[in-house]
Parts: C-alpha cells; sequence; structure tokens
C-alpha cells in the first residue's frame, strides 16, 4: 500500500524539483527543534560539570549515531512512499502489540512533562503565576498553533524558536571564553572512572527519540515523497544533527568552563537549566539570565509543539491502518479528524497529572516502555531496509548495515540499561 499523496504544497501531477541547497528548511529543522529539549541540555551539561571535556567526543558520537537512524527513517519513506508503520506493520502483529500500548502510555506522561518543562522558566521570569498556570497555558497554547495552523506554519514557528535556542545557548558558551585547545582535547575518545552512566544519558539523549520516526510523516508533510527527494533528505538530516551537535557541544562547554572549574553542581532534570540561569545571572547580570530563560523556554516549548505535531500524524496513521482508510486520507493528516484527536490526549488528561503529581505506576510504566522504544526503531528498520519491501536500489549496503548495526548494538545496550535503572530504581 504506497502513501504517495503530495500536500498542498505540492499538488497531484505537479512534481517540482528539490530546491537549491543553500534554500532548504526542511523537516530536519523540526528534529532539531523538538529533539533537543531540556533534559537533554541537562544531561549534556551535568556531563561538562563533572568532567570537564572528557566526554565531548560523546556528544559528536551521539549526533552521528542520530543521522544513521533518521537516514534509514528517511530512505525507507522515500523509497517506499509509505509511512513507518506500514513498514512496522508488515513485520507482524507484534509490532503493533508494542507501538499501541507505547504510544499511548507515553503521550500521557510527555504531556505532563513536556508541560512543566516549558513552564519552569516562565515560572522562574514571573514567580507571582503560579507553575501549573503556566503549564496548562503551554498546553493550551501549543495545542491551537497545531490544531489551526498548517504544516508551512508550523515549520516557521519551529524555525523562530530555534533561532532563539541558539542565539541563548551558543551564547551562554560563548561569554565563558572557552579554551579551544581543551575543547579539541575533548574529541580523543576517552571514558573517565565513573561516568559510564554520563556517557549513556549524553550518546543516547542527543536529538529525540519517538520523533525520530515522526520524520518520515513530516517529509510526507512537506511534500518530499519521493525517490528524487533523497539527496535533499539526506542533506537535510545532516543540517539537522550539525545544528544538534551545535547546542549539546555549546552546554557541554558551559558545564566545563562555567561549573566544572568552580565545582558547581546543578539539578538533574529540567531545573538543572534553572540552576545554570542563576549562575549566569551572578556571572553576567540579570538581563543574561533572563535571555538564557527565554532560550530554556524556547527549547521546551519547541519540544512540546514537535510532540504534538509529529506523533500526532504517527497516531493518526496508526488510527487510519486500523480503520482501512486509503492512504493520505484527511483524517491522517495534518488537521484531520485522528491528527487533533491525538493532540487533546496529549494535552487535557495529562493536566491532571499537573494537579495530582505523576503517579509512580505511570512513571514506572512510561520508563519501561520509553527504554525499547530505541532498540525497537534500529531493530525494525534494520530488518525493513534489507527486505524485499525496499525498493533494490534503495537496500542497506555493507556500509548501512554496519553503521545502523553499531547503532542498533548501542541502543539495545542502552535500552537494557535503562530497562534495568527503571526497575531497579
Amino acid at each position: 500500500m504506497s502513501d504517495g499523496t503530495i500536500t498542498a504544497e505540492h499538488p497531484v501531477g505537479e512534481e517540482s524539483a528539490p530546491p537549491p541547497k543553500w534554500k532548504i528548511i526542511g523537516p530536519g529543522l523540526l528534529v532539531a527543534a523538538t529533539g533537543v529539549g531540556a533534559a537533554d541540555l541537562v544531561a549534556t551539561l551535568i556531563a561538562g560539570q563533572k568532567y570537564g571535556y572528557a566526554l565531548l567526543w560523546v556528544a559528536v558520537l551521539g549526533c552521528i549515531l542520530k543521522i544513521i537512524l533518521v537516514e534509514g527513517a528517511g530512505r525507507y519513506s522515500l523509497s517506499t512512499q509509505r509511512s513507518i508503520f506500514e513498514g512496522w506493520r508488515s513485520l507482524g502483529r507484534w509490532t503493533t502489540i508494542y507501538f499501541v500500548p507505547y504510544i499511548i502510555l507515553w503521550g500521557f506522561v510527555y504531556g505532563a512533562a513536556a508541560m512543566s518543562s516549558t513552564a519552569l522558566p516562565l515560572a522562574a521570569l514571573f514567580p507571582a503565576v503560579p507553575l501549573p498556570v503556566f503549564a496548562i497555558a503551554s498546553g493550551l497554547i501549543g495545542l491551537a498553533l497545531v490544531w489551526f495552523g498548517r504544516y508551512a506554519f508550523f515549520e516557521k514557528v519551529c524555525a523562530v524558536l530555534v533561532a532563539l535556542m541558539f542565539v541563548t545557548v551558543v551564547g551562554a558558551a560563548v561569554v565563558t571564553l572557552p579554551n579551544l585547545l581543551d575543547v579539541l582535547g575533548g574529541l580523543v575518545p576517552r571514558i573517565p572512572d565513573g561516568s559510564m552512566i554520563n556517557v549513556l544519558s549524553v550518546a543516547g539523549g542527543v536529538g529525540g527519540t519517538i520523533t525520530l520516526a515522526a520524520y518520515g510523516y513530516w517529509l510526507r508533510e512537506k511534500g518530499w515523497h519521493s525517490p528524487r527527494w533523497m539527496k535533499v533528505m539526506r542533506l537535510d538530516n545532516r543540517m539537522a544533527y550539525v545544528m544538534t551537535g551545535i547546542f549539546v557541544v555549546s552546554m557541554l562547554i558551559v558545564g566545563a568552563e562555567l561549573l566544572n572549574s568552580a565545582q558547581i553542581a546543578v539539578s538533574t532534570g529540567d531545573r538543572g537549566l534553572l540552576d545554570l540561569s542563576a549562575v549566569l545571572t551572578e556571572r553576567y547580570g540579570r538581563v543574561f539570565g533572563a535571555f538564557f530563560l527565554i532560550g530554556f523556554w524556547a527549547a521546551s516549548f519547541s519540544s512540546l509543539i514537535g510532540v504534538w505535531n509529529g506523533v500526532s500524524l504517527m497516531f493518526a496513521d496508526f488510527v487510519g491502518h486500523v480503520r482501512h482508510l486509503p492512504p493520505g486520507h484527511p483524517d491522517t493528516r495534518t488537521g484531520g479528524r485522528y491528527f487533533k484527536l491525538y493532540i487533546l490526549w496529549l494535552t487535557l488528561p495529562p493536566m491532571l497529572l499537573l494537579l495530582l503529581g505523576q503517579p509512580v505506576a505511570i512513571i514506572l510504566a512510561y520508563g519501561v516502555l520509553g527504554s525499547l522504544f530505541m532498540p525497537f526503531l534500529a531493530i525494525t528498520l534494520l530488518w525493513l531496509l534489507n527486505s524485499d519491501r525496499v525498493p533494490a536500489e534503495w537496500r542497506n549496503r555493507w556500509r548501512h548495515n554496519l553503521g545502523l548495526g553499531l547503532v542498533t548494538l548501542f541502543f539495545v545496550v542502552l535500552g537494557v540499561y535503562q530497562l534495568y535503572d527503571t526497575i531497579a530504581g
């Protein structure tokens, strides 16, 4: 079953040529905006705080791993003109049995986490307003932007948020006056004693989880829908993770230069960026501290609306297949009935968690499923791209299998570790 429907930007019968390279702003920007959230920045910040530049090479490795993985997802979507869920479904019912509880439970817990993360910097800027008020408002604003906005509008909003992130996060790194020789020395692979947890969190957390699988849907919404867009997709993907790499390296520099040397510790989780803002305020003044909080908000809110859009497209595609709707049916696209249904699921029920606290059992189940998603994606892509489900021209070559095989091995190891840590904790 093929999903080669072209969006309104590229009407049926109007096959436009790929744009010049310097004009490309595509779904990769959304991957960068969505994949780099507050928690990812904090994980890298803490790695710099604890080990200086010793784990810089891990941040670079994490970007390379995700480039390989997302290229595979994009290559499958463009070469087959099918969604990733169609690919999973072709592998057997077991993929659906895994995917359904994952996307439902994940959305419920992530909705609360995303709204809380977005609210934290706003509550720091305006302490008179209770945090739940900002959290609920953030969810409702995100809902409205994604509910009523077309894909092109959503892309422009993310571009503005990425620009804010770039100026504030990179600006924070620049003002610390990093030692360039030390930075370069951090590219030499080494694992300091006791750093394995940080190695896994930095390499595995760089650049998103389930949103990687949403990349193919964003390609479709953009109008990049056939193999002729393959080179553009690959360039778009690399650009996305160059941008992601700049963000995470900048945060590691801040951790190394500002926190490591002064032996200042920050909190884990999203609140670590509030701690960093306080340090920046003390060192460089209130204006810069407030400016950094705006970047913190941009990182969190871009992740929120990215998930509200991308994962809602995945859910809509799933429901469309269950109901045997034809490929590209309006109910499964941006603005469609099932797309909007999942946005409501991401926004309204999680507000109960914001008001009542997050039940331990739900968080535990979320952690178990979350630890298994990246191995699931890596293994299924390796399977799909070596099968006759993909045209021979676009199947894996030895270099693809080597790269994707190493990525699969890494995420299986990481998944087992996270699973053990979640259950044991």
